[in-house]
């Protein structure tokens, strides 16, 4: 276990406001979808070139893609990943300085794993007849990856490195050894139509859209558990092995957190942030336009864990220079808020999203009619449901009453 020796001035030990309010506008960006900005490109036709244009670009970002390249909103499930990662290094270092031991920081993780898990089959089973167990969920992924995570915080960020790159690269080595569909693969019948353009063909057809390892994995691991009718196939595509290459996202936190506290120089920091982000998107980058791996977040692909990760460092990086370092952070405020009860508000999204929005319709729909364009009324009605849950959240900051697991 490698020592890192922190100062006051030059390695913060505290809660920093940077990952406060980069997990506040992570969450924002998923509560947003009550705003529905992703049907902006429905309503376009009539409008100015440069109007279309823009409805055009915010509908792609705050939607997922169909299935290879990212937009912002695919970074919210990697920048949650990743600042789980960055926590637990201030989290270990917390309970190891009140005393605790090793033993009881691995009983407090595995708990968490299982909490994690199970909440997030509570949530995906609302409204259904009977559980729905999935392991695709946000919540789920990052609690089937945590107490391995947990076992590499004593090591240091040389070491998490090389883990990183083993977990990434053995991954990629499962998915090339499975073998590829061949031309009469049916398609149709895993939910996939034949002429569906995100196709990939050649080598990088080991990551095509349900006929890939993980997938595979899936028809068998899935029908363990019992289910309205047997599992076939994810209609996204998502998968349950993807909680390994997630794991490889949150190690990529647990390096930042550890160089967050580390002893020494801004600079220096910053240009560990800035060099390992940018190395991390070229190789992305050129992993998929050489098709040796493409950049598909549905399935997780190690491309991807270097693609959104590479953003994640830059992105914290930016901010630690600003909110931390720089002490700018009072417009990061509203962020902030969010970002203190990021478990609570993902719980708020799936359970009070629809009571909220009915109360609403029940009391002021009348009034939304008379005064509001059937184009802009769901962005108005969920611009309530948004300001509600924000003022829900702030009351519990101000009352200091954080949920934590």
């Amino acid at each position: 276990m490698q020592t890192e020796h922190t100062s006051s001035a030059s390695a913060p030990s505290s809660r920093l406001e940077s990952i406060d309010i980069y997990r506040g506008m992570v969450m924002f960006l998923m509560l947003a979808e009550v705003l529905h900005l992703s049907q902006l490109d429905s309503h376009k036709e009539g409008f100015p070139g440069w109007v279309q244009q823009l409805f055009d670009w915010i509908s792609f970002h705050t939607s997922h893609v169909a299935w290879g390249g990212c937009s912002l909103h695919d970074m919210i499930q990697p920048s949650f990943s990743f600042l789980v990662g960055t926590s637990l290094a201030f989290s270990c270092a917390k309970r190891l300085a009140a005393g605790q031991s090793w033993a009881s920081l691995w009983l407090h993780a595995l708990w968490r794993s299982l909490a994690l898990i199970f909440l997030g089959i509570f949530l995906r089973s609302l409204g259904r007849s009977q559980t729905n167990f999935t392991f695709d969920d946000t919540l789920t992924q990052i609690g089937l990856g945590y107490g391995f995570l947990f076992l590499c915080a004593p090591r240091s960020p040389r070491a998490l490195f090389f883990i990183g790159s083993g977990i990434l690269v053995g991954y990629w080595i499962a998915f090339v050894a499975f073998p590829l569909p061949d031309a009469s693969f049916p398609y149709e019948q895993v939910g996939v139509p034949m002429a569906w353009p995100e196709h990939y063909t050649g080598f990088a057809s080991h990551w095509n859209k349900n006929s890939n390892l993980a997938w595979k994995f899936d028809t068998w691991w899935m029908n363990f558990f019992p289910r309205e009718s047997p599992f076939l196939f994810s209609g996204g595509g998502y998968c349950s092995l993807s909680f390994i290459p997630t794991l490889g996202t949150m190690i990529m936190g647990l390096i930042a957190g550890k160089w967050l506290q580390m002893e020494m120089r801004f600079p220096d920091r910053m240009l560990r942030m800035v060099a390992t982000g940018t190395i991390c998107m070229v190789i992305a980058w050129l992993l998929d336009r050489l098709g040796v791996c493409p950049i598909v977040k549905r399935i997780w692909t190690p491309s991807w864990t270097l693609w959104s990760g590479g953003i994640c460092f830059l992105f914290l990086g930016s901010l630690h220079a600003i909110c931390d370092v720089g002490r700018r952070s009072r417009w990061g405020t509203f962020w902030k808020i969010i970002g203190a009860n990021s478990i609570l508000a993902y719980a708020m999204s799936w359970t009070l999203e629809g009571p909220i929005q009915s109360a609403i319709e029940r009391h002021f729909g009348w009034l939304l009619d008379r005064t509001v364009d059937n184009m802009w009324r769901p962005f108005l009605l969920g611009a309530m449901v948004l300001a509600i849950f924000w003022s829900i959240l702030a009351w519990l900051y101000r009352k200091r009453l954080f949920v934590r697991i």
